[in-house]
This record gives C-alpha cells, structure tokens and sequence, in this order.
C-alpha cells in the first residue's frame, strides 16, 4: 500500500524543514565569516568587505599564533583543565545527585541537604573571600586553582538529581531483590541509562572550562599558566594598549587587529566544534531507553 501524504502534511513537513534549515544557518554561518575574516587579506577585512568567503586569501594570523610557543603551552593548559575539571566535575556531580535522589527513608535528612547546596546558587561568598581562601590554600599559580572552586556545580547537581528521580522505581526494587547494593545499583543501572542527562552536563562543563579566561588572569601569577582563553584576552588587550615587542610588531605588518582576533575566536571555538558531534547522539536517545517503563 503506497502512502500519498496530504497536502496539509506536505505543508507541515516543509515549514518544518524551512525552520530547521533557517536555524542552521543562524549558527554555522557566524562561524563562516569568523573563518572568512581570518583568512582575509588586512585591508578587506578592516573594510569590512568580507562576507561568506575570504578575500586576497592569507593564512598570516595563524602563522603567526603559530609562532607563539605561549599560545601552545596556554593550549596545553587548557586541554589540562578541561580533562581534570570535566572529570573532577562529573564524579562529584553524580555523587552528590545519587544520594540526595532517594526517598527519607533510605537517607535521613535528604530535604535538609537539598537545601543546603540550593542556598549555594543564590548566595555566594564574593571575589574577594573566595581569591583570599584560594591564596591562604595555597593554590596559587596552580591548575588547582582554575578546577576545584568549580569542581562541584550545584545546578547541574540539580538537573542530574531530578534525572534520577523521573527514573522508574522497579528497576531499583528489582536490582534490590537480586541484591545488589547502591554502588551497583548506580553504576549498571541509574548511569548506563541516563547517557544523555550525562552527556548533556558534560558538554556545558567543557564549555564552561574551555571559554573560563577571568578566573586564569586572576589565580595565575605567571603567564606561562595562563589557560587559553586567558591567553588570548591578555594578547588582544596588550595590542590594543600597544604593548608589544618589536619582533610581534614586525610580525604583526600584515596582519590586522580585527584578523587576528576572528582568527583567535575561531581557534577557541573550534574544539567544542569538534567534542559536540561526538556528544550529539546522546541528545536524540530517550531518557530510560531499553530500561523498564511504568
């Protein structure tokens, strides 16, 4: 039986598809005319001529962040970060959202504590107490010092806690009949089902620890261990006061302010470019697939 689509569905499915497309390429093409801008020539780009597609085709804004060993090391840092963080953030993000999950009676004071790390999102100690407690720590001029005073995020302790539970109870209740204690209850049941809460805590927090530049600049005593993004603020703001060498300005002839900044965005936008189509699949799976529904 051949199936012939209505009009009405025709009409549905192809303002579906306009709107989607048209999303699409309100978020690819800003990335395009970043790129476009990079690979331009000075003058086109401080004319502004540049669209969709460079104009006197150069590559001298990444060559000369090429040359920079600062921007690798500041690379590398960041790469750092992002590993410790995102993991450091995830084990106590599930941690803290397994227990505070389940009912009094199982754990005693659960409301109590719930309550404790909401307050947390709404009241917060200032920059100045926290910079104090980091010094007095010693966790200055540290990859410490950029990890552990986010290493527990209380909103997305509460996005993963209400995750677990909207999570049916018989597949608990049945794992607790075979006996299974909570440690494997967590690992092979409550994780293994909710990859794409998980994926989705995991993409903001590389997020969030990949574009952090402000927490670099003020817990780095030395440059050297500035993370990326901090690199890159304090290169743009010593071009725009002027503070170069006169090797980076002999360097810098051909290359404008406005490239070499489209090519440095471009850069630090690009890994996440290159994480999210890994993490995608995990978005589009149903939240209890292959598991038990009531």
């Amino acid at each position: 039986m051949i199936y012939k689509a209505s009009l009405g569905r025709k009409l549905f499915t192809a303002t579906n598809v306009s709107i989607l497309v048209a999303v699409m390429l309100l978020g690819i093409l800003p990335f395009i005319h970043l790129l476009a801008i990079s690979l331009s020539s000075n003058s086109a780009a401080m004319a502004a001529e540049v669209t969709l597609w460079p104009i006197g085709f150069t590559m001298e804004a990444y060559y000369y962040l090429s040359q920079k060993i600062e921007f690798f090391r500041s690379l590398g840092v960041s790469v750092q970060r992002v590993v410790i963080g995102t993991a450091l953030n995830m084990l106590l993000t599930v941690m803290t959202a397994y227990p505070l999950s389940k009912r009094n009676e199982l754990f005693r004071f659960r409301t109590l504590y719930v309550w404790f790390f909401a307050i947390t999102m709404f009241f917060g100690g200032g920059l100045i107490p926290t910079y104090i407690v980091i010094k007095e720590t010693g966790l200055i001029d540290s990859i410490w010092a950029l990890v552990l005073p986010s290493a527990l995020n209380v909103w997305y302790t509460v996005m993963l806690l209400n995750f677990f539970r909207n999570l049916p109870r018989d597949m608990e209740e049945a794992a607790t009949i075979d006996g299974a204690s909570q440690w494997a209850i967590l690992w092979r049941i409550y994780l293994p089902v909710s990859l794409p809460s998980l994926a989705t805590i995991t993409l903001f927090t590389v997020v969030g620890h990949w574009n952090s530049w402000f927490d670099g600049i003020l817990y780095m005593n030395s440059p050297e261990n500035y993370p990326l993004q901090s690199y890159l603020s304090t290169l743009i703001t010593s071009m725009n006061k002027n503070m170069i060498s006169l090797d980076d300005l002999n360097a810098l002839q051909n290359v404008s302010e406005k490239t070499l900044r489209t090519a440095q965005i471009f850069l630090g936008a690009l890994p996440i470019m290159l994480v999210y189509p890994f993490l995608q699949k995990y978005f589009i799976k149903g939240i209890t697939v292959g598991s038990v529904k009531e």
